[in-house]
Order: structure tokens, then C-alpha cells, then sequence
């Protein structure tokens, strides 16, 4: 769990904005959303194949 230590000199919107950094870095929202629900294995396998085509769209030159 990150956790973030507020300075005298510092204001609580820039403390709550390093703790909201840090909690992105560390993949702890995308993790909240991914254990949301249940999710099947034949949907994981479907969104993570149309992921890869996505990725791989981007990355191939036309």
C-alpha cells in the first residue's frame, strides 16, 4: 500500500495528488477494476486477444 507523508510546508491537494500518483504506479486501481466482477476464462481470453490485435495494429507499420 503506498503511503505518502505531508511535509509542514505542504498543502493536502499536492500530498492527495503524489498519494493518487503513486497508487497509479503501483497499478492498484486498474487492479480494483480488473477484480470487480467475475470474468469468465473465455472472456479473459477474448479481451486479451483483442488486445493483442489492438497492440499489434499499432505497433505493425501499414
Amino acid at each position: 500500500m503506498p503511503e505518502v507523508i505531508i511535509h509542514d510546508d505542504e498543502s493536502f491537494e499536492r500530498a492527495l495528488r503524489r498519494f493518487k500518483k503513486k497508487c497509479e504506479k503501483a497499478g492498484i486501481l486498474s487492479d480494483l477494476r480488473k477484480h470487480r466482477h467475475y470474468e469468465k476464462p473465455s472472456e479473459r481470453r477474448k479481451r486479451k486477444m483483442n488486445a493483442a490485435r489492438r497492440k499489434n495494429r499499432r505497433t505493425r507499420p501499414a
